[in-house]
C-alpha cells in the first residue's frame, strides 16, 4: 500500500486513528503539531507545548533563574516545576510553574505582582501579536484569552487591597490530550 493512502486511512475519521493517536508519544505529538503551526502562541520566549529541554534553557537564560522540577508519584510521565524569574522585560520577579508530559508542557503558567503599565505591556504585547479579544470579568477577576490549533494563551489579573496580580497561562491541548487516554487506562488498572 503507498504512503499516501496509508496516511489517508489512518487521518480517516474511526478507531484508527483514534489507536494510531493513542500509540503515539505526547512530546511526538507536539513537536509535529508545533512545527505545523507557523506561529505558535508564544509570551516572552515561553511557547505552548515547548519540550523541558526549551523551557530550561529559556529559564537558565535569566539571570539566576533555576529550573526545579519534581516527578508525580501516581503517573511517572508527569512532571511539576518552578522557577522565579528577574527577567527585566517582564517585570520581574516572576513565578513559573510548569506541568509537563513526557517532557512536554501541558501547562505553562506567569504569575507575578504588576503595576498597571506592566499589565498594560503584557497585554499590549499580546493583543499586537494575536489580536484584539473582549474581556470577560467573573467576580474580581478579569481575563482575555486566544485559541489557536489546539492551543491556548490566558492572560488574567485581579484588584485585592488595592495590590494588582497578573498571570499569563499557555495550555496545549494536544498534549493534555494525548495524556488523557493512557491516563484513563491507567487508572482503570489499578482499580
Amino acid at each position: 500500500m503507498s504512503v499516501p493512502r496509508l496516511l489517508s486511512r489512518l487521518l480517516a475519521p474511526g478507531p484508527a486513528l483514534s489507536l494510531a493517536l493513542m500509540a503515539v508519544p505526547p512530546a511526538a505529538l507536539a513537536q509535529s503539531a508545533a512545527a505545523a503551526d507557523p506561529a505558535p502562541l508564544e509570551f516572552m520566549g515561553f511557547r505552548a507545548g515547548a519540550t523541558l529541554d526549551a523551557v530550561t534553557a529559556r529559564v537558565d537564560s535569566d539571570e539566576g533563574g533555576h529550573l526545579k522540577c519534581d516527578h508525580s508519584r501516581l503517573d511517572p510521565r508527569v512532571t511539576e516545576c518552578r522557577a522565579t524569574l528577574a527577567d527585566p522585560d517582564l517585570g520581574g520577579p516572576i513565578d513559573l510553574w510548569l506541568s509537563a508530559i513526557d517532557g512536554v508542557t501541558g501547562v505553562l503558567t506567569l504569575s507575578s505582582g504588576v503595576a498597571a503599565d506592566q499589565l498594560d505591556d503584557w497585554r499590549g504585547r499580546l493583543e499586537r501579536r494575536y489580536g484584539r479579544v473582549g474581556a470577560k470579568v467573573q467576580g474580581t477577576q478579569w481575563m482575555m484569552q486566544w485559541v489557536r490549533r489546539g492551543r491556548m494563551i490566558r492572560l488574567t489579573w485581579r484588584v485585592q487591597q488595592g495590590e494588582r496580580t497578573a498571570s499569563v497561562s499557555l495550555v496545549d491541548g494536544h498534549v493534555l490530550d494525548a495524556w488523557h487516554p493512557a491516563r484513563g487506562a491507567a487508572m482503570k488498572g489499578s482499580q
